[in-house]
């Protein structure tokens, strides 16, 4: 582990950044402005990136808007996350052919051609994924989709420098600051100072990279500046889950009533799922063509929201909205803990902005701590 430095350079050096990566083999991608979100695609330049644009963020409700600068990381978090990319919605796992008689397995490879670099990830964003490595490289079973995608990552983290209203990983122990899992972090400083950034590296290949930009130590004055803006990001958060004994909190109030409630408003409609940067669960399919002489067998993600995914032997064991709810957050919150060691929330606030109903699980947290041992499983 090389010994992690402070840098600045200008906002102009971004370019070359980007230039570097793509000059070592990786293939880069970031934020861009698309169809009225910032999601992650494959970004060539600097000009890819969403500059000038903020969000807004509130229970179920989205926005884009113009900020009256040009940064370039000017928002919080977009409704993707690197489980896009890591463990994909759709992975074909193999293709069988009929062959004289037989059928043949085809070999079918699912790792990109040039391993990722990921620009702009938050400290919440690499916090999920320690948490998908713990699940999915980690434990007794490993996933091979998940390995090969994840091997040689470089990232490029942005510490955060505002949060949304529907933040909360300051409570979670999880950001605005990245501490570590990254090659390089960024701290972007648009004030009277002109427009630049603090660097921070983080690993030998991120010293590497560096070395190629045209930065030079950080001043006590830009390093205060990036400490006061980071800091300023954890108080803006409105929203908060006080974690302790949460887990014996969940297992002990498995009838609170207010799992009833949020049935009554839940939609069933695993969004919120399909947005977390933790969420795992997938399913599989097989698929023939009209001839049969062709099938193949996929991975899809899939939800504890959908009345399938519990279906047991003839029969669902949650047919009910309070139960997958339940299911979802006692095990994001509380049983995820006993199986891996580690909550499974990262407070990214994603579930409840892309929640439609506008459901908070702060909320729902803070209503049960509120009104405790109504029953046990």
């Amino acid at each position: 582990m090389a010994e992690r430095r402070q840098l600045v350079m200008q906002a102009s050096e971004l370019g070359r950044l980007i230039d570097a990566l793509a000059r070592r083999g990786f293939e880069v991608h970031g934020p861009k402005a698309i169809d009225g979100a910032i999601v992650y695609g494959h970004v060539e330049s600097a000009k890819d990136l969403p500059v000038g644009w903020t969000d807004e963020q509130e229970p179920g409700r989205y926005r884009l808007k113009r900020r009256s600068d040009e940064a370039c990381f000017g928002y919080v978090v977009g409704p993707q996350s690197l489980k896009k990319y890591l463990l994909p919605a759709d992975v074909r796992l193999l293709v069988a052919e009929r062959h004289e008689g037989t059928f043949r397995i085809l070999n079918n490879k699912t790792a990109p051609k040039h391993p990722y670099a990921f620009l702009g990830v938050r400290a919440c964003e690499l916090a999920a994924v320690g948490v998908q490595d713990r699940v999915l490289l980690e434990d007794k079973y490993v996933d091979p989709v998940y390995k090969e995608r994840r091997s040689g990552v470089f990232v490029v983290a942005v510490q955060c420098t505002l949060s949304a209203k529907t933040c909360f990983c300051a409570s979670m122990g999880t950001g605005p600051r990245a501490r570590n899992g990254f090659d390089l972090a960024l701290t972007e400083l648009v004030g009277e100072g002109g427009h630049r950034f603090v660097i921070e590296t983080g690993s030998e290949r991120g010293a590497e990279v560096v070395a190629e930009l045209q930065a030079s130590p950080a001043a006590d004055a830009d390093l205060h500046e990036a400490e006061a803006a980071i800091e300023s990001a954890a108080r803006q958060q409105v929203r908060s889950i006080d974690t302790t004994d949460i887990k014996e909190l969940l297992y002990q109030n498995f009838e609170h009533p207010r799992w009833d409630d949020v049935a009554g408003r839940c939609l069933t409609c695993a969004n919120c799922t399909l947005v977390c940067p933790t969420c795992f669960c997938t399913t599989v399919e097989d698929v023939t063509d009209v001839t049969g002489n062709h099938a193949e067998r996929w991975r899809r993600w899939d939800s504890c929201f959908t009345l399938g995914f519990s279906y047991i032997h003839g029969g669902n064991i949650r047919n009910s909205s309070k139960a997958r709810y339940r299911q979802w957050m006692t095990h994001k919150l509380a049983s995820w803990i006993d199986q891996f060691g580690r909550s499974g929330c990262v407070g990214c606030g994603r579930c409840i902005t892309w929640c439609p109903a506008g459901i908070d699980i702060t909320e729902e947290v803070r209503a049960i701590r509120e009104g405790q041992n109504h029953g046990k499983p």
